[in-house]
């Protein structure tokens, strides 16, 4: 007949009593904290113009030529930002369409809808073609930061010193 044998250590017993201590903490309250906080930075993004890595997002054009700040012409992207959480997890992002387009780029081809070619102009001169080719670069504004990573640490750290 096989037996097993199983010898507890304190380090053991502590982590067993940890995790039975766990069961008490309010799961959805945690993720709804860290939803929060994480939908607050990713807001924070569209005033900064960075990644979550920090890299600084290429500038529009318009916001070139007009001033201002690059996706943030009619705030329709960044307000729409929200976070959803339960007891066993979170979720930040937003339902506007083209949010793909700008968080990880795109190349797009526009053709012309009435008439035989696109008419626009740059600087001085009027140029007429069928078709152009455009390449809209990624202006990650979705993702977790360090520091978004050292405030999440910090506060499962208080939490489970409670």
């Amino acid at each position: 007949m096989s037996s097993v044998s199983v010898r507890l250590d304190d380090e053991t017993d502590q982590l067993i009593q940890r995790l039975k201590d766990m069961s008490d903490i309010d799961k959805a309250g945690m993720m709804n904290a860290i939803a929060e906080g994480l939908r607050t930075s990713t807001v924070e993004r569209f005033r900064t113009e960075e990644s979550p890595d920090g890299k600084k997002w290429k500038r529009s054009i318009r916001a070139e030529k007009s001033g201002g700040k690059t996706l943030t012409k009619t705030k329709k992207l960044g307000t729409s930002i929200h976070a959803q959480s339960d007891s066993t997890g979170l979720a930040v992002g937003t339902n506007v369409i083209y949010a793909a387009t700008h968080q990880f780029g795109d190349e797009r081809t526009i053709r012309a809808k009435r008439g035989k070619n696109l008419k626009f102009q740059i600087g001085d001169r009027w140029i007429s073609k069928p078709q152009v080719s455009v390449k809209i670069p990624a202006r990650e504004f979705l993702g977790i930061s360090e520091q978004d990573d050292m405030d999440i640490q910090e506060m499962l750290k208080e939490l489970f010193e409670e």
